[in-house]
């Protein structure tokens, strides 16, 4: 898999029936190792060795119901009291990002009501902070790491 801008992690992979898994470590299983995994699991371990995010605030593909469709958060970082804080979405690296992505994870957001979103495909990365009195976004420079 190709490097990202990222710090590099490193993960347990092996080869199961001409596919490549990954070993999880939040999920606690080997996935099919795709170049959105790649991203999603560089972002995961960032969040938690970068920032210091603990572990058992995050969650990955966290089913939401939206229009009753069946959608899936890449990433959701709640805060201890439970609420959603942090809503991450991840292309692969080869995707643009575009306004369809942050359309995207505006609708998940009607749902979840989180204050931050993440976009990235491991190259470009999109920080925002909900301004709940305007119904607006702020871009911000990086995310606060955990204890900010």
């Amino acid at each position: 898999m190709q490097k990202l801008n990222l710090p590099y992690y490193n993960f347990k992979l092996k080869s199961n029936e001409n596919k490549t898994l990954v070993f999880d470590p939040l999920r606690k299983k080997n996935v099919v190792l795709t170049p959105e995994e790649w991203v999603r699991l560089h972002f995961v371990q960032y969040l938690i060795q970068e920032k210091k995010y603990p572990v058992s605030l995050i969650a990955i593909e966290k089913q939401l119901i939206i229009n009753n469709l069946k959608k899936r958060t890449d990433i959701v970082i709640f805060s201890p009291d439970g609420t959603p804080n942090i809503i991450v979405e991840c292309k692969a690296p080869k995707v643009k990002i575009t306004q369809d992505t942050f359309d995207q994870i505006a609708r998940y957001n009607l749902k979840l009501n989180a204050n931050y979103l993440i976009v990235t495909n491991g190259f470009n990365h999109y920080f925002c902070m909900l301004n709940k009195e305007e119904e607006s976004y702020v871009f911000l420079q990086d995310i606060p790491n955990y204890n900010s």
